[in-house]
Parts: structure tokens; sequence; C-alpha cells
């Protein structure tokens, strides 16, 4: 018997055992009990909150996403990015932090990773900016890790000169695995690198699965009722070109005076370490000199994710009017979408990708024009609205941070063997089934997360809702759940005729339709 072993609970090669032969054999349970097991660590290196940064909010939510879909399959730990400026007490599975702006740190940190067995991953998000005070340092550093290293790439610039060119190839040659957000990005890493396909991902930028509780709800919750709402958020500086809406805005409100324009996040720490808050102060001008005071309102603060959320639902049209034309990705516009928001952007590439799905309005850098008339044209068309809303999220649903954590768990996978996902399997959640159930029995079909009454009610739905309670109530045994089969079964002997065949279609009403007539 082998006594006082840690081996990876998915590797049992070391012990020369069979995987079949292991699964079908009970004495191996003593052989359980006599080791212990350890997980394959991944170390994520990024900014991270309590830091206020995109990147670091994106990092926090594909961590939670990975350890909720694969609790037990492999340990994440962190290493937080910081400089001298901006430091901050992190918690508890924060395992090192780098301080960029000290070239010495880079060295300090690959020892220590080396030197941990338990790390077999390090896992990078890479901005530019992030490592742009010592990029030789972290060059070093890439070199000098001994563990595979995965990268997502939040920015791919275009056309590089023969220096950049050489960087990026150089950071790129250091790791098995590229991830990148968009077909374009992996294109021009392709094209303008000469970056191997095969060693490009796209996963596209998480997003939240929301509730939708409905915009006239939220808007009396933020004292917004009657308000057509334009909205646009994230960490502000020039680079957001927010003065392309405010001169937009009067043309706007001469068919639309009731609109609000929010803008929605407080001021980028770079920015304001360099230029304190000059930027917002301009803005605050010249809504003085435009006389928007009515119809524009500042949200300054970095919003906990609730209520960025549920700002973004109460939107009518979110605007992103970015005049960067290489912006490779935006965790605003993809949130923005997932709440269901038309959108009118200029063109960044992910929105030259996405726009195309009917989702919104295309305009040109810095042209205010274009934006007030496609503001007008959508806030007068109620349905095309809502046919854009219901466009993206039909379009974002694929990316759901669930998903994306799918994605990168199975990329880790094909890079170590030793890394084996195995899912959790989540909790049973009636909330759905509840939602879609009347006094009647249960609505047909649902438009996104909203029961659809007009679509009426089929025998075959509630007869599978029957079974699936009757299989729920064997688990739980909870009352709730023979009022529901006692619902689905009424709705059976109502389908049924005193010859004893049964109908299948019913509309709202409760009478069945001519679709029972159709052979």
């Amino acid at each position: 018997m082998i006594q006082n072993k840690i081996v990876y609970k998915n590797d049992l090669k070391a012990f020369g055992i069979n995987q079949n032969v292991f699964n079908q054999n009970i004495s191996n349970k003593i052989f359980l009990e006599s080791v212990q097991f350890k997980l394959p660590e991944i170390l994520v290196l990024s900014s991270y909150p309590p830091r206020e940064c995109g990147i670091a909010t994106y990092s926090q939510d594909l961590i939670i996403a990975l350890k909720n879909k694969f609790k037990g399959s492999f340990k994440i730990s962190i290493c937080a990015l910081e400089t001298d400026f901006e430091k901050h007490l992190y918690p508890e599975k924060v395992k090192y932090i780098l301080n960029t702006d000290q070239a010495s740190e880079f060295d300090s940190l690959a020892e220590k990773i080396n030197e941990n067995s338990a790390i077999e991953m390090v896992f990078i998000q890479h901005e530019f900016g992030l490592f742009a005070k010592n990029e030789i340092a972290f060059q070093e550093f890439l070199d000098a890790l001994k563990k595979p290293i995965v990268m997502v790439f939040h920015t791919v610039l275009p056309r590089p000169d023969i220096a950049f060119l050489v960087k990026v190839q150089k950071i790129i040659a250091a790791c098995k695995a590229i991830i990148v957000m968009t077909s374009s990005s992996a294109k021009i890493l392709e094209n303008d690198y000469k970056v191997d396909e095969d060693k490009i991902t796209i996963i596209p930028h998480g997003t939240h699965l929301v509730s939708q509780p409905g915009k006239s709800l939220l808007k009396e919750k933020y004292n917004l009722t009657g308000r057509m709402v334009l909205s646009t958020f994230g960490l502000l500086s020039s680079g957001k070109n927010i003065e392309t809406t405010l001169n937009a805005l009067p043309s706007i409100i001469k068919y639309h005076p009731k609109v609000m324009f929010l803008i929605i996040g407080k001021t980028h720490p770079t920015v304001v370490k360099n230029d304190g808050e000059s930027y917002r102060e301009a803005l605050e001008e010249k809504i003085v000199t435009l006389k928007l005071q009515k119809n524009v309102r500042f949200v300054n603060q970095f919003l906990p994710l609730d209520s960025l959320l549920e700002y973004l639902q109460l939107t009518d049209i979110y605007l992103f009017t970015s005049k960067d034309p290489n912006q490779a990705v935006s965790g605003t516009f993809s949130y923005a979408l997932s709440c269901g928001c038309p959108i009118i952007s200029t063109p960044i590439p992910p929105a030259i990708e996405i726009m195309k799905n009917n989702i919104g309005k295309m305009i040109d850098f810095e042209c205010p024009v274009q934006l007030s008339k496609a503001v007008n044209l959508l806030l007068k068309d109620d349905a095309l609205r809502n046919t854009m809303s219901l466009n993206a999220l039909h379009l974002m649903a694929p990316t759901a941070w669930e998903n994306s954590a799918i994605a990168h768990a199975r990329l880790f996978e094909k890079i170590y063997s030793k890394i084996s996902p195995q899912f959790c399997i989540p909790a049973i959640n009636l909330d759905h089934v509840k939602k879609l159930t009347t006094e009647l029995g249960m609505i047909q079909f649902s438009i996104i997360n909203q029961p659809d009454i007009d679509s009426g009610y089929t025998l075959d739905d509630n007869a599978r809702a029957m079974v699936a309670m009757c299989q729920h109530y064997e688990i739980t045994r909870e009352f709730e759940n023979l009022v529901l089969i006692k619902t689905y079964l009424n709705f059976i002997k109502i389908c049924q005729s005193s010859e004893g065949y049964f109908l299948n279609y019913i509309d709202e009403t409760g009478e069945f339709t001519e679709q029972n007539n159709q052979t």
C-alpha cells in the first residue's frame, strides 16, 4: 500500500493504475483514504479588485465563474498587479503582489513561481499599459518562468512598426497559448504578427445573465420615471469622447425634451494622477454652456455590479463614442449588450463584428450630427428598439461568464493534461418553471426569460412538466411540487376528449385552437 503520497486527483498513471480498473474496484476506497490529493493550481496574473480597473473586474468575474463551474477540478490563486501610485489591501485569495513599477520585483516573482511546486500554470491578463514602465523586465519574467503560460491580449494593435512587432512576437513566443476576444483581433495576430492560428483561441468577453425585472420599476428606483434614458459608463477619460454626445443633445432634446443622459463612472485613476478632474470639469462647463443641466446626470462612482446592471437595464439606448479605432475589446460594450441595450457606437473592431446583427446603429468617430439622427430615429420607434434589445439578448447569451469559464477550462486542459475539468452540477432551480405556470398550466413559450402568454399552452409541455415535478418531488418531498403536479395533471385532463384522444393546443383564454385541426 502506498502511504502519505501527494498525487493529482485526476492522475493515476503515477501509480501504474488503469483508470477503468480503478473505477471498478471497490477496494480502491482504501487507496483513496491513504493518499492526499492535490489540485493543480493556476496562478492568475492581473490587476484585481479593489483596484478600480476594467481588467480587474474582468478577472474577478472570470475567476468566480471558473470556481463555480469547476470546483474541485483545479485551484485558482491570484497575483495582483499594482504600482507605486496605486496600492491596495487584497483578499486572502491574492497569493502574490507585483508592483509593476519596480523592475526587481519581476525577477523575485518568477523565482517564487518556479519554486512553488503547487503552481502548474500561469494565466496572464495582458494590457500594454499595465507593464509600460518595465517592458524589458516583463519579458525577462516571461522567459524565466518554467511553467506553461496562457495569456489574454486585451489590446491587439494593427500595422505594428518593426520595434513593436518584435516586442509582441517575443511575448507570444514565451506563451503556450494566446486568447483574444474577437475574430478581428485573431486575424491581426495572424496577418500582422505572423502568429500561428493554432496558438490563438477566441473567447468573447464574458457577460452577466440578468433577470430583466423591467425598465419602469428600475426607472422609478433611480428617480428617472417618465424619462427616456441614454447612458454610457466606464472609467472616465478623454478617450470616451463624451463631448460628442453633449454636442448632439440639443438636436435630440428638440424632439425628445425628457431625455436624460447618464454619464456613469468615476474618472480613471491614472487620469486623476496626471490631470486631476480637468476632463470632467470641461464636460461640466460644456453642459452649462449648452444649457443641458436638466438632461445630463453624472453618476460619479465605480459602481458595484448589481447597481451597474440595473442602470444598464433601465437604459433605452446605450451610447459608445470611443474615438480609438484600434480598441480591440470593450467590457462596457459587452455588458450593455447583456442587458439588452440597443447600442449606437463608433466603428471600433468589436462593434463592427457585432452590429451586423441588428442590435443598433453605427456612426462615424466624433460625429454628433450622425449621433443625434440615430438617437432620434430609435427613440421614436419603440418596436425597432425592442427588436434590437431582443437581438442583443439572444446574441450575448452564449458569451455568459459560465460559457466563458467552460471555454477557458477546455483550453487549460489542452495546454496541460493534469488539469482535467469536472463540471459541478448546479442546484435545481425551479424559478422559471413557476414563472411560466398559471392556474391553467404551463405557458408554451418565453421571450428570453419573460413568459409569452400569447403563445398559449400545449399538452406536451404540461405532460413533461408533470413528469419533471414528480421526479423533483421524489427527491425533495416539497409540498409545493404537489401543487404544480396537480395543475399540470388538470391541464392534461382538460386536453382529453370524451372519446379518449387528446388535443394539444389551448390559447391564452383556455379555448382549443385551430391548430388542433391541422394534420
